[in-house]
């Protein structure tokens, strides 16, 4: 099982790109999705732009995600503590050191990998394009 996580407010390419290379890395791609509430506290009172039920939906369409489950806590530790993946994925923008759970997948005999990021592309470079129109 793999995992990864994020809140995937304005769903792009780029996250598609992630969720396409987590999916590689083993047979069930488990997304751990913030809640609305989780989303406010971490980005702010004017997100998520999407509700948690729309965000759900989108990233469960995908062909990449076998499972998508929303969390309400700042971060997954919980749920990763819960279903122990094989592989914790995150994009290259963390490092080992700054991924949440390494630790615990590690202790299981299980890996984290990074992701790169698509340049360019980003939820905060959509909204600010979006605000500029």
């Amino acid at each position: 099982m793999v995992f990864t996580n994020g809140c995937f407010d304005v769903l792009h390419a780029g996250h598609v790109h992630l969720l396409e290379q987590t999916a590689a890395l083993g047979d069930l791609l488990v997304v751990g999705l913030n809640s609305d509430a989780s989303v406010r506290r971490l980005k702010g009172e004017s997100r998520p732009l999407n509700t948690e039920d729309d965000r759900a939906c989108v990233l469960g369409a995908l062909g990449s995600v076998d499972s998508v489950v929303v969390f309400d806590e700042d971060t997954p530790i919980r749920l990763i503590e819960a279903i122990r993946p094989d592989v914790l994925v995150k994009g290259g923008d963390y490092t080992r050191d700054g991924v949440i759970g390494a630790d615990i997948v590690e202790k299981g005999g299980g890996r984290v990998a990074i992701i790169p990021l698509v340049d360019g592309l980003s939820t905060s470079a959509t909204i600010a394009r979006m605000k500029s129109s």
